[in-house]
């Protein structure tokens, strides 16, 4: 899109038969009234992303924020709860002033943390005073420093967030995605699409129509195409679709990478609103589900080894809670689910997942209506860029995000001429927020045609 707005022709290839890849919804084989975000279902970069602030992404579509950006069930006690609103979450915790102090300085303006975070972590950062207290309670809460945060329900309240990240806890990694979605959860919320996550694609989409792009679907890249390319894929794509025309150091990288912690997915079609032991989460959309923070420590950690935990790291989320035409004329309405697990684990975790639904919510599987279960070994079924079940592009590291899937000081770039990355593979990482497809763009318009980047609006 930013290529086509710049005077480029530009051509879109996507391997399967319907396009937006991990932002896509699609109705529920049986219950067509319902549909399942396939990859993502809440969005808490939709609105603070520079890439979709410079778009104007919430201008074109509708996006709605629920009263309660996330919440963690706890074992025998009460939930944590992440309202949008600060006061109020602080008011609920059992040491919500050390909650405060952690996010509290960066709500108003969460710029610098967003910043961070997503940046191509090769442009000194325009707050630096801001950044370097954030970066300084980052690195607290990704080490085992983090129990300077008080109050078991903070701690679990961070930790779940932190989740996201798909990596052992704690670390660097988790301890940066927290802050930010932590903060993110307090300033724009986490909104959902209205419609589900297809709504943002299709708006890139009809933006790439308007400059005059072209989308191909179901044409799978398996050779060089003509041109200028970007690859929005795994890196390890490159071995098959250049083969020998890779240079062997280069190749040789790519078959060292490893995958890590992964993702099985379980939707579940529902007949009525999900029984919560506590009641405030019937306000929230975003749920996780791993208990307390050394409960979510010891899951991340038993994944990370390549082992199955018997309480797996658990992420869930009820769209219809932020947007009400996700629920069908019977009632019906989606839950969405990601349970962590092994690399090419092809054990179904719709059990797993029920049992843990149990205990926080006794009944839940009474309002079962149906299940569609992605094993993480099927991930890549549906979209190649899951390899084994691994949504973060080959491992979620700090490494990773500051060098991209080789040490290269342009990491969008390759070896080979015209051949350029713009997957989760490279930095910032994984998520929907357009920012590495952006920087490959940037990249793209400067090196090969000497062009500035576009205005996106």
């Amino acid at each position: 899109m930013t290529c086509a707005r710049a005077g480029l022709t530009v051509r879109v290839l996507e391997a399967e038969s319907t396009p937006g890849g991990g932002a896509r919804t699609l109705p529920d084989p049986e219950f067509s009234g319902v549909s399942h975000d396939v990859c993502s279902a809440i969005h808490p970069l939709a609105l603070a992303s520079p890439f979709f602030q410079a778009f104007g992404l919430a201008d074109r579509l509708t996006l709605t924020t629920p009263e309660v950006s996330y919440a963690n069930p706890l074992p025998d006690r009460r939930a944590a709860v992440a309202y949008h609103e600060l006061d109020r979450t602080c008011a609920e915790l059992e040491h919500g002033e050390s909650w405060r102090r952690l996010v509290g300085p960066f709500v108003d303006d969460p710029s610098p943390a967003v910043e961070f975070v997503l940046g191509d972590k090769r442009s000194v950062p325009s707050h630096a005073v801001t950044v370097a207290r954030l970066v300084q309670r980052m690195l607290i809460q990704g080490t085992p420093l983090w129990s300077t945060l008080r109050g078991e329900d903070a701690r679990a309240l961070f930790s779940g967030v932190a989740a996201h990240a798909v990596s052992r806890m704690p670390s660097v990694t988790t301890g940066a995605l927290g802050m930010m979605l932590s903060v993110l959860a307090h300033a724009g919320g986490w909104p959902a699409p209205v419609g589900g996550s297809q709504a943002i694609a299709d708006a890139l989409l009809a933006d790439l129509a308007a400059h005059g792009g072209e989308l191909v679907l179901g044409e799978r890249v398996t050779s060089p195409p003509p041109g200028v390319v970007l690859y929005d894929t795994p890196a390890t794509a490159l071995l098959d679709i250049y083969g020998d025309q890779l240079p062997a150091r280069y190749a040789k990288a790519l078959r060292r990478r490893t995958f890590g912690i992964s993702a099985a997915k379980v939707d579940f079609v529902l007949s009525e609103e999900i029984p919560w032991r506590d009641p405030r989460l019937r306000h929230s959309a975003t749920f996780h589900l791993g208990g307390t923070r050394a409960q979510m420590a010891h899951a991340e950690s038993v994944t990370a080894k390549g082992d199955h935990s018997d309480w797996p790291m658990v992420l869930a989320a009820s769209p219809h809670v932020a947007d009400p035409s996700r629920i069908d004329s019977t009632g019906r309405r989606p839950f969405w689910s990601y349970a962590h697990v092994p690399n090419g684990s092809p054990i179904d975790q719709t059990d797993t997942i029920l049992r843990i639904m149990e205990r926080f919510a006794p009944g839940f599987s009474d309002i079962v209506v149906a299940v569609r279960s992605v094993p993480a070994a099927e991930m890549a079924g549906h979209n190649a860029n899951l390899i084994g079940g691994d949504i973060t592009g080959g491992g979620n590291s700090a490494w990773r995000a500051l060098a991209g899937p080789t040490l290269r000081l342009d990491p969008w770039s390759t070896p080979v001429p015209r051949a350029y990355l713009c997957s989760a593979a490279t930095p910032p990482n994984g998520g929907v927020h357009g920012m590495a497809g952006f920087y490959a763009a940037r990249t793209v318009l400067r090196r090969e045609f000497g062009l500035p980047v576009p205005s996106l609006r």
